[in-house]
């Protein structure tokens, strides 16, 4: 294949951009506005030896699946990558995804996995269902203020202020911010010189309360002529919160570090459940309050409270999760490395009248393991926990917080999870070490995207019916010791994201590059004199970029 190529493919996947997937005599093809089922022709943008980049010139034949997108902005913008695809087969898509990751990446067989799944829980209405959006601010070709979303990959502003996923008022919270930034001759910043005073707008919505936060993010101290803002805002009903976030910083961080407040309060709340949260605009809170619900729903089910049960929750944000779980266990231990969080979580405890949660500040994967051995100093005997809630981020868990969770013993293991690449990964290591994986739900968070939520138990095993064995060090290979994905996970990576096929060789040369140890026979010749083919750069890109993933390097090696 070669770029500028007309080709006609059929589309069979959807990659993790959002581009449709398909193959011409064995060479992927990534086709952007593509969907499962279609036929068409394309443009071949960017080839490379074993998988490519191709524009869509044409719909041949349109999936059975294919639908007319909601937003008319939806192929620019970078929000929505699925839309034009029935919301039924965004399912079974998502399904097949976390099905697929589990029996790749985790070793689980087919056969087991269809015994452990249960169906997808999907939205009754996809659209309109986010409670927060952040609009960049800036100026078209002509000087003309303008707000919407970036373009896929892009600091480009496509204008939208009807999101079709944002709630309905964030158009007219807009209006009245860009007609006040016209008429006053506030500036919108420029990210190429630094110069400008408004970047982003953020917009919170509470869709119990209906309470309203709107937060500026400003270049500078202060907003010329706030008070004539504020004065019409506040028209709007609901209003509860105005803030600003001074960020002077030259990043692609939205929020600055310090928040000012112009109008009423500094936070607003919104329920999940029974349970009330207070928000600001700092706060970790789920997008998605209705699927927020079914998702700790499921994650208070799995952990089969009875009432006397001491409960961990790892990652534990502003203790959303928490707090949920503390209306039925005798006592949970929250942690998260972000100290607002932290506040925020304390606070939501006491207005929520629930004393039997403590909250600590820092790393799960520092906390637990410090936290377990300070606790057998202190007792002479090994800390337990009944349940243990994990919710991390997309990079999963690091591997001494997964050894220190085994070491608990706890009963049971409720992993929420966010990636399940890495979910794959990590349930593969507790299936190793003790546990027994008794149920899969994935959770549809977020319609019309390709990302997927999904809640799992894991069950510990009963030592009386396994066979406990002894082993010489000796015969272990030490390679699984020493890293966090299996070459076979790499592997599965970087063809999943590149469409690259790479081998053991390679994979063992990228990693003794960047200081991971590893067996000589992977590394070295039987010969002196034997020469070894040195991995192309584009596939040693690609296993960096897999093993940054799996968290066995820094995003910051070079």
């Amino acid at each position: 294949m070669k770029k500028n190529e007309k080709i006609v493919v059929t589309i069979e996947d959807i990659g993790v951009g959002g581009e449709g997937i398909g193959k011409v005599d064995g060479y992927t093809l990534f086709v952007k506005d593509a969907v499962i089922g279609d036929t068409v022709e394309a443009v071949i943008t960017k080839a490379k030896k074993n998988y490519g980049y191709a524009k869509m010139l044409a719909v041949l034949e349109a999936s059975p699946d294919r639908v007319e997108r909601r937003c008319p902005v939806a192929r620019q913008c970078g929000g929505c990558q699925i839309q034009e695809l029935d919301y039924a087969a965004q399912l079974a898509f998502k399904t097949k995804k976390v099905f697929g990751n589990l029996e790749r990446i985790g070793g689980f067989e087919p056969a087991f996995l269809k015994s452990v799944m249960e169906p997808i829980r999907g939205m009754e209405h996809p659209f309109h269902y986010r409670n927060k959006a952040q609009f960049p601010i800036g100026t078209d070709k002509n000087g003309k203020i303008v707000t919407g979303f970036y373009a896929g990959r892009t600091h480009q502003i496509i204008p939208n202020m009807e999101c079709a996923l944002g709630v309905e008022v964030n158009r007219e919270i807009l209006e009245a911010i860009v007609a006040f930034m016209e008429e006053k001759n506030v500036s919108a910043y420029d990210e190429t010189t630094g110069q400008g005073l408004v970047r982003h707008v953020l917009i919170r919505y509470g869709f119990t309360t209906n309470e309203i936060m709107v937060c500026l993010v400003i270049n500078g101290e202060k907003l010329p002529g706030a008070e004539v803002l504020v004065e019409r805002l506040t028209k709007i009903a609901g209003m509860t919160s105005i803030t600003i976030s001074i960020n002077r910083e030259n990043t692609n961080v939205i929020m600055g570090k310090e928040i000012r407040t112009l109008w009423g309060q500094g936070y607003i709340t919104d329920y999940i459940g029974d349970v009330k949260y207070q928000i600001s605009p700092l706060s970790f809170f789920q997008v998605n309050p209705m699927q927020t619900e079914v998702l700790y729903g499921l994650a208070l089910e799995y952990a089969s409270l009875e009432g006397n049960e001491t409960v961990w929750d790892l990652y534990c944000g502003i203790g959303t999760i928490s707090l949920f779980l503390a209306q039925k266990a005798k006592k949970v231990y929250g942690v998260e490395i972000i100290p607002q969080a932290i506040d925020d979580a304390r606070q939501n405890a006491k207005i929520n009248g629930i004393e039997n949660a403590e909250f600590f500040v820092g790393k799960a994967e520092e906390i637990l393991p410090e936290y377990y051995a300070q606790y057998e100093r202190e007792h002479g005997v090994k800390a337990y926990a009944d349940v243990i809630v994990v919710d991390p981020p997309r990079k999963g868990c690091n591997e001494t917080l997964l050894a220190t969770m085994t070491e608990m013993r706890p009963e049971r293991i409720v992993y929420v999870s966010c990636d399940s690449a890495t979910l794959a990964r990590d349930l593969k290591y507790l299936c190793e070490n003790g546990y027994e994986l008794k149920k899969v739900t994935p959770v549809d968070q977020f319609p019309m995207t390709v990302h997927v939520e999904t809640v799992c138990l894991l069950s510990k095993l009963n030592a009386d019916h396994h066979i406990e064995i002894e082993l010489n060090l000796d015969e272990l290979d030490l390679t699984d010791v020493e890293k966090k994905a299996t070459y076979e996970e790499i592997k599965a990576y970087v063809f999943e994201n590149t469409g690259l096929k790479v081998s053991n060789l390679y994979i063992a040369q990228v990693k003794q590059k960047y200081g991971i140890i590893e067996r000589e026979n992977y590394n070295k010749p039987k010969s002196a004199d034997a020469r070894q083919p040195k991995c192309p750069a584009d596939k040693e890109n690609a296993i960096k970029e897999a093993l940054q993933y799996f968290g066995m390097i820094s995003i910051e090696s070079k």
